[in-house]
């Protein structure tokens, strides 16, 4: 489901901080605009309650979970709520191990070689490089050099359209979209109009 659902298109969107009374609006443009894989946080307001809405709302090629999942308890909880993928800033290896026993999609963080190998070695379907402020493109690409070709790297943190060449030259496969996509309070069109210039940032790479 994640890799099929990345390679409609390799941008996950990241709604820190939406509300439940929007998300589903702002899922909808998203949606409209290509993406195919949304997270909402769960140090978002009611994030359970916005992953369940887009759970049952959604088409069936979208992939919705959660973000800043930091225990196996909370991947439970997003099981329960609807939620398919789960992302995270760190490479726990018993989150990871948790999310792949309960059949999930799981992009934990890394920063480090260390990390990686320790996340890919737990069953890590893609790894999110946080925050990309500190994994530069030439980290990324020594880093490109010794993960198996085949795992996706996805810089995550201050990624921006004009941004994304050089860490795509460096080998990224993707990218995992915050504040310039979406922050708090957004009107939908707003998103919409933002995600376009992503999509088309990375069409033309």
């Amino acid at each position: 489901m994640l890799a099929s659902a990345l390679q409609q298109l390799p941008l996950v969107a990241i709604l820190r901080g939406v509300r439940p009374d929007e998300v589903e609006a702002i899922a909808d443009v998203l949606y409209a605009e290509g993406f195919r894989v949304i997270e909402v946080p769960l140090n978002s307001p009611q994030a359970l309650d916005s992953i369940g809405r887009l759970a049952r709302r959604m088409p069936a090629d979208a992939l919705i979970g959660a973000g800043t999942v930091l225990s196996t308890e909370a991947v439970a909880e997003v099981e329960a709520a609807g939620g398919r993928l789960i992302v995270m800033p760190h490479a726990d290896t018993a989150v990871i191990r948790a999310a792949k026993q309960r059949g999930l999609a799981c992009i934990p963080g890394a920063a480090t070689p260390t990390e990686a190998f320790a996340a890919v070695q737990a069953g890590a379907d893609a790894l999110k490089l946080f925050p990309a402020e500190l994994v530069t493109p030439t980290v990324l690409k020594a880093m490109r050099a010794v993960l198996p070709r085949e795992l996706r790297l996805l810089p995550v943190g201050g990624i921006t359209p004009e941004t994304m060449a050089v860490y795509r030259q460096a080998g990224a496969a993707g990218f995992g979209l915050g504040s310039a996509l979406y922050s708090p309070g957004m009107a939908a069109d707003d998103v919409g109009r933002r995600a376009r210039a992503f999509v088309q940032a990375w069409g033309a790479l």
